[in-house]
């Protein structure tokens, strides 16, 4: 049987990019999701450019049964795989914990009763909470401030565990403010980049919950799918690494980049803020460059210019 690399979740934002850009380095794909929030028409860059060497399976990663079919013969699983919100979560925990603490443990058990070489894992910034300490290390004390946070935290906890019991190389990626194309601004959950450059290309100001000097670290997509890749080749076993830009950006900064891209100027509506936000986030990366060499090599001024042409171009061939 033919190796592979499998990702889940992977017809979502991140995934499809992820699941990209192995198949840019010449490794079978095979993709396992269940559209819940995933798109097909995001797997249209793989189907055309080696279809030979990619598979979808259309499926949920809770049906352990499949996962056990599915993961048979991968060299790597890159769980992508979540219900990426805070609001989601709180609106209704339970669900959050089923697809993503159940979800992750199926991957987890599936991957070592097959022999899988090693498991990349999603997490989140959100785990650290709203702590006034900057930038955030992997080392510090966490305060999880949200049902999304706390189930991302579990899945951390079951991959160290996984990589201590049973000898699975396990890493986690804790992601900051992930951004760029494909990226879905329809939803109510949906990140502030995509909805900001929607409503600013439909010619309205964008939304901010809050005063908008909460900070975040942003962070380009081809970035996060380069750490994945180096993940799974780094002998990292049970490691936690944040993957930002290392640098934090207000919401109100956000909006001042975009207008000058845009070639507009609009002043954000400010509404109330929501609850499980995070005031502050800054990722420190040192150890990510010192466990797997990654650096954040496309910047968020060049991130972002890239992403409102994707949405540009979108708005166009709807035309």
């Amino acid at each position: 049987m033919e190796s592979f690399d499998l990702v889940t979740g992977g017809a979502g934002f991140i995934g499809s990019h992820l699941s990209q850009a192995l198949q840019k380095k010449g490794r079978r794909v095979k993709v396992l999701d269940d559209l819940s929030t995933g798109r097909r028409s995001n797997l249209e860059p793989l189907l055309q450019t080696a279809p030979g060497q990619f598979e979808f399976i259309e499926g949920d990663i809770r049906d352990l049964e499949l996962l056990k079919r599915v993961v048979e013969g991968a060299d790597s699983i890159f769980h992508q795989a979540a219900i990426p919100s805070v609001q989601h979560s709180i609106d209704d925990p339970a669900m959050s914990n089923s697809v993503n603490v159940t979800g992750a443990l199926n991957v987890l058990v599936a991957a070592k009763d097959a022999g899988v070489k090693n498991v990349v894992l999603a997490s989140s910034c959100a785990i650290y909470g709203d702590s006034e300490e900057l930038p955030k290390r992997e080392s510090m004390e966490i305060n999880p401030l949200s049902p999304y946070a706390v189930t991302k935290r579990c899945d951390e906890l079951y991959a160290k565990v996984f990589s201590g019991v049973y000898g699975l190389s396990c890493v986690s990626l804790r992601y900051f403010n992930v951004f760029g194309p494909r990226q879905d601004p329809s939803s109510d959950y949906a990140a502030v980049v995509p909805k900001f450059i929607t409503r600013m290309l439909d010619g309205v100001p964008p939304i901010i919950f809050g005063d908008g000097e909460q900070s975040r670290d942003f962070i380009y997509v081809e970035n996060v799918a380069r750490a994945n890749m180096l993940g799974a080749e780094a002998d990292v076993e049970g490691q936690i690494l944040n993957i930002g830009c290392g640098e934090q950006r207000t919401l109100n900064q956000l909006v001042t980049i975009l207008n000058g891209i845009l070639g507009t100027s609009f002043e954000p509506e400010y509404r109330e803020s929501r609850a499980g936000d995070v005031r502050k986030s800054e990722g420190d990366i040192s150890l990510a460059r010192e466990v797997i060499g990654f650096e954040p090599t496309i910047s968020v001024q060049e991130g972002l210019e890239k992403t409102v042409e994707w949405f540009q171009r979108q708005r166009a061939i709807r035309v």
